[in-house]
């Protein structure tokens, strides 16, 4: 009996240790199997002018509502919207580097600057005059300036809304942003706007890198490229602003200074991009670590669409809608007035 006890007691409390890990399993591989169906759907005509993200947080939403949520699944799903969410916004900086911002020049990173910090300060100010939840302006605010849902999913790491105000937030920047992605390329031609100060409005003003790449791209290669340039400086400016929004929240509640979390994953984020900056990634490498990264952020977006009831998206009404689009108008005008300043 001794001896039984002897080999058998060291595998047990190991077996143990992984039974949290285990109970993760359900709510992760149901994030997973929705965000697969998101990169599929895009095979589908005309689908693929969405980013699997959007496509997942709708899936998500479909599924929840419809069918419910398993509650098995619960714990894993929450799992996804903090571990991986954070792990894949570090990722997100293999993408980038400093070298692309050189490439945009100072009147490009100024006006991607000006625009962005002028259209986060103004939907926050007019999310206030309407009355709309300073939680849902907030991240309707970081999804237009910044990059759209990544914007919006890495602001409520400190923001922490309701999932209905992400889900919001993130329709509003889906749907604004698709208009943009076809009246753009209708307004450039009728205005006879050169290719890279087209590729410079789409950039800095367009919400997501996909609605960029499709826009720009209708006005020839060298408008294309320097959009998705210009694009990639301002997903850069996610770091500082996340980071920015984290002290203020820390600063704004001195009481609760230990619970109030500060982005130190965006630290991570920071440093990879300096990385690939100072090492040259090779594309073997770029590319899967790119396709992981959106599939990651992918899930966290099925995750919230999982715990998001669509009764309660109704419930918020039609003011958010309007901040959506107000501000979506103030970004294209602001940008566009600066360019033409600029350039």
């Amino acid at each position: 009996m001794d001896a039984h006890s002897r080999d058998g007691a060291a595998p047990l409390p190991c077996l143990l240790s992984f039974l949290p890990h285990a109970a993760l399993l359900p709510g992760i591989v149901l994030t997973a199997v929705i965000a697969a169906a998101s990169f599929a759907l895009r095979a589908l005509p005309g689908v693929a002018l969405f980013s699997p993200m959007i496509l997942a947080i709708a899936l998500g939403m479909l599924l929840h509502n419809a069918v419910g949520t398993p509650r098995r699944a619960v714990a894993g799903v929450k799992f996804v919207m903090r571990r991986i969410l954070r792990f894949a916004i570090v990722l997100l900086g293999l993408q980038l580097t400093f070298i692309q911002v050189a490439e945009v020049g100072l009147a490009g990173v100024a006006v991607i600057i000006a625009t962005l910090t002028s259209t986060f300060v103004f939907t926050k100010w007019l999310g206030a005059r309407l009355g709309v939840d300073r939680r849902l302006a907030e991240l309707i605010a970081a999804g237009t300036s910044v990059c759209g849902a990544s914007a919006v999913i890495a602001a409520n790491t400190v923001t922490e809304a309701h999932d209905e105000d992400v889900a919001y937030a993130v329709a509003c920047v889906t749907v604004f942003g698709s208009v943009a992605m076809f009246a753009y390329p209708l307004l450039a031609g009728a205005w006879a706007m050169p290719g890279k100060a087209f590729g410079l409005w789409a950039g800095s003003s367009i919400h997501e890198i996909a609605q960029v790449v499709a826009a720009a791209y209708q006005r020839g290669q060298a408008a294309g490229d320097f959009a998705t340039i210009a694009k990639l400086t301002r997903v850069m400016m996610l770091a500082p602003l996340v980071f920015a929004l984290g002290l203020i929240r820390r600063r704004g509640r001195p009481g609760r200074r230990g619970k109030t979390p500060l982005p130190w994953f965006v630290l991570g984020f920071i440093a990879l991009i300096g990385l690939g900056s100072l090492i040259a990634i090779p594309p073997a490498v770029k590319l899967p670590v790119a396709t992981a990264t959106t599939f990651m952020l992918s899930m966290a977006l099925a995750a919230m669409g999982l715990e998001t009831d669509i009764r309660k998206l109704k419930a918020k009404g039609l003011k958010p809608l309007m901040l959506g689009l107000i501000a979506f108008l103030f970004v294209a005008c602001l940008s566009l007035s600066l360019i033409r300043i600029a350039m």
